[in-house]
């Protein structure tokens, strides 16, 4: 069983036990947070329905916030003699996948 879960303008593919870094979540490392699944795929059953979908829970456990790796902007214009460049570290938080399913109840 997986799914596809929505956080932080992204999907992620998990399924139990996975470890994904996702957009820094407020949270401590060892809360447990839950994520908004918008298709789940349980032994070839598809609910792609995100209405239905999000009746499923995402559960995870938070391992840790840490900044990623910089990435390097680099701006230029040809012929004009104007050259810029920055960096970027954007901020993570890693997280645990604890469970999926334990459908809501109504």
């Amino acid at each position: 069983m997986y799914a596809i879960v929505k956080t932080g303008g992204k999907q992620y593919k998990v399924a139990p036990g996975d470890k994904i870094n996702i957009e820094k979540l407020d949270a401590q490392p060892g809360d447990q947070v839950e994520l908004q699944a918008i298709c789940i795929v349980d032994d070839g059953k598809v609910e792609a329905d995100p209405a239905k979908a999000a009746k499923t829970k995402v559960t995870a456990t938070v391992l840790e916030q840490f900044r990623g790796e910089k990435q390097l902007v680099f701006k230029f214009k040809k012929r004009k003699n104007y050259k810029k460049m920055q960096g970027h570290r954007q901020n993570l938080t890693r997280v645990k996948i604890d469970a999926v399913g334990a459908a809501v109840a109504e």
